[in-house]
């Protein structure tokens, strides 16, 4: 009989890529959510559906009783009280695992450390927000639950990514990256190009979350990133080397950029100081990342099949063409 796994969530982006994951190492999985959203495992026998809010405890119960799961990957949990019920519900699983981020870290130091970097504060008010302001802190806070059930028997674990990217992103924030190099042969990068954001393969994050939620330590907390960490620029070199095309990298100052009324945080995925996590202690449970290279091909064969284009991201190309024309003028 295979082992039985619950998705919260399951339907979208990461937990998309989590039942795939899950599927490919013979689970039989269900996925619970509210049906917001198509169901790509809709053909699937081997992927079944119970409907409700996961804020809903009768519903989470529900979807316990049904999927009788093994190990429980819990992709949608916002708040801290929807991590102390979840802790609750599945006390009994084998193995519970809890999304939480990077951005949980409070301080900032290169690398970010499991157990030795802070995490961020929350208050009251925080835990019961919905602003990405807040969202940190709410994720820390999920942590110290995940703590807490820990030391009262339940086998539960926290997987921190940094910024996820690949195929089916509804974020979008690479594809406007993927959109541009694709569509121009000048991209301007803000700075010197040589900035770090962490960023995590989504197809890993999904094999880290099924590893940790099967071999982790109850009460520990795994960050994952792609291995090898690339730059801005190099990031929009890799792009390229998928696309099959060649770009000119264009570098904007803070001045240059000013002529256009646009500052260097208006270019998504840039971040003034480095955001570096040590994915070292979820390696020593076995898992490994997918080449760079390899998931930008993945990335860029996806997008060009999407609609997606990045386009909420975009500061302008009209305004990026006369930050071209300040700097062919210097």
């Amino acid at each position: 009989m295979s082992d039985s796994a619950l998705v919260v969530g399951g339907t979208r982006f990461i937990g998309r890529h989590v039942v795939d994951d899950l599927l490919e190492n013979g689970y039989e999985v269900t996925i619970f959510n509210r049906g917001n959203h198509e169901n790509p495992f809709a053909e699937n026998d081997r992927v079944s559906r119970v409907e409700g809010d996961r804020t809903n405890r009768e519903d989470l119960e529900r979807a316990r009783d049904e999927a009788e799961p093994n190990i429980v990957v819990d992709c949608v949990a916002y708040k801290p009280k929807e991590v102390e019920e979840a802790v609750d519900v599945f006390a009994d699983v084998d193995g519970y695992v809890y999304i939480s981020s990077g951005s949980a870290y409070g301080n900032e130091e290169i690398p970010k450390r499991e157990g030795v970097t802070e995490l961020c504060d929350c208050t009251a008010e925080q835990a019961e927000d919905d602003s990405a302001e807040s969202y940190g802190p709410r994720k820390a806070e999920g942590d110290r639950v995940i703590f807490e059930a820990a030391e009262n028997g339940v086998n539960a674990t926290s997987v921190r990514p940094c910024i996820v990217y690949g195929p089916h992103d509804y974020t979008e924030r690479l594809d406007y990256w993927l959109e541009r190099v694709d569509t121009y042969d000048r991209v301007i990068v803000p700075g010197d190009g040589t900035n770090i954001w962490h960023r995590a393969y989504v197809e890993d994050v999904a094999s880290a979350l099924r590893i940790v939620a099967e071999s982790g330590e109850p009460g520990e907390a795994y960050n994952v990133g792609d291995q090898r960490l690339v730059t801005l620029e190099e990031m929009l070199e890799v792009i390229a080397d998928a696309a099959d095309t060649e770009i000119e990298v264009v570098h904007a100052g803070e001045r240059e950029l000013a002529a256009a009324d646009l500052e260097p945080t208006d270019f998504i995925l840039y971040r003034p100081y480095p955001h570096v996590l040590d994915t070292n202690k979820l390696a020593s449970l076995g898992w490994e990342s997918t080449p760079v290279d390899e998931a930008m091909r993945r990335t860029m064969k996806e997008h060009r099949e999407s609609d997606r284009d990045g386009a909420e991201h975009d500061p302008g190309r009209d305004a990026e063409e006369r930050v071209l024309g300040v700097l062919d003028t210097i």
